[in-house]
């Protein structure tokens, strides 16, 4: 048989190292079609001019991008037979991601749980993308929630990894040289620094934007995203195409520039749920918390810990739980992330 029909959850082994193919060089076309998806806004990956203002050499790969890319290698192994993906942690981006670029992605499993109906798992994994020189560009872990190829093959040892609530901000790698002191707030788009905010703060983000099929699916295959829920709508018994999780990440980060369009780079993911599923014809609209801020040894540049909430049609203002403690239906995303702003 020289087809693959993907991992199923008896397929994977505590400790395994699973290197993924295929390796993908990055261009100015990956920017622009992210750009064009979403849309994203943010100054120091629109401009190359303003990125040399704050001390790279160029403008980087949007972080979400860089995400996308290294998550879209890793689907054919760990989430090609996954029911669903259900959540992120000890995420960190290491260093940019320049037009030119090669990366490449290997997952190590940390976790197995086998469900109690016995007909999937959880399998917990950490990413890492690399560059041509095997340097890692970001590292993460994500669990997924895997179908078994057969109900009575036997289940593995339980092992579920011990994840931090939250990556520490003196964990925070910030890139070289980067240096917010010279920042240009009029060019940014807002005038607010990293001062003007305060924990406990919310901001709502105002605008909405109604998911299309087409854009979804150019989004997934732009990620080589081969996940079937998303392409095959006979995967599901309601008949219809899941959105690719990290669509709904991307619109709602775009959406969060209104109001925090200095929260300039993503530095760590914290921690992430996908709530609810979503489907094309929803119209997505996010809001945030302010959850912490810290200092960094960057000139001018603090950090600063957000919740952003995606949420859907007709949502209340600041939707997010019941009174039974479970997610809003109206809620598709919690992201709980470190971004660098201007102080």
């Amino acid at each position: 048989m020289k087809t693959n029909p993907g991992r199923f959850f008896e397929d994977y082994r505590l400790g395994e190292l699973i290197r993924h193919a295929v390796p993908r060089t990055v261009s100015g076309g990956e920017r622009a079609l992210y750009h064009a998806l979403y849309p994203a806004r943010g100054a120091l990956y629109s401009s190359d001019e303003f990125a040399r203002a704050c001390g790279l050499a160029a403008a980087p790969i949007d972080d979400l991008a860089a995400f996308h890319l290294v998550f879209g290698k890793t689907v054919p192994d760990i989430s090609l037979n996954a029911v669903a993906n259900l959540g992120y942690a000890e995420g960190r981006w290491l260093m940019p991601v320049w037009p030119g670029d090669t990366l490449a992605a290997e997952s190590t499993v940390i976790g197995l749980r086998e469900n109690s109906n016995g007909t999937s798992g959880v399998v917990w994994v950490r990413t890492r993308g690399l560059n041509q020189r095997g340097e890692a560009v970001l590292e993460y872990v994500r669990w997924v929630m895997v179908r078994k190829r057969h109900a009575d093959a036997p289940a593995p040892v339980s092992v579920v990894p011990d994840l931090a609530s939250a990556v520490a901000a003196a964990d925070l790698v910030l890139p070289e040289r980067l240096d917010f002191s010279r920042y240009d707030f009029a060019l940014a788009g807002e005038p607010h620094r990293w001062g003007d905010y305060a924990p406990g703060e919310r901001i709502d983000h105002v605008d909405g934007v109604t998911i299309e099929e087409a854009e979804h699916m150019i989004a997934t295959r732009l990620w080589q995203n081969t996940a079937k829920v998303h392409f095959d709508a006979t995967q599901r018994p309601d008949g219809r195409r899941l959105i690719y999780g990290g669509h709904v990440i991307s619109l709602a980060r775009a959406l969060s520039f209104n109001g925090l369009a200095n929260a300039q780079m993503i530095v760590a993911l914290n921690a992430g749920v996908h709530a609810n599923p979503c489907f094309a014809g929803d119209t997505v609209r996010a809001w945030s918390e302010v959850l912490d801020r810290a200092e960094t040894a960057a000139p001018g540049v603090g950090a600063i810990r957000l919740r952003l909430v995606a949420v859907k049609d007709g949502a209340a203002p600041f939707a997010f739980r019941g009174e039974n403690g479970k997610y809003a239906p109206e809620v598709l995303l919690d992201l709980d992330y470190w971004a660098l702003m201007p102080t």
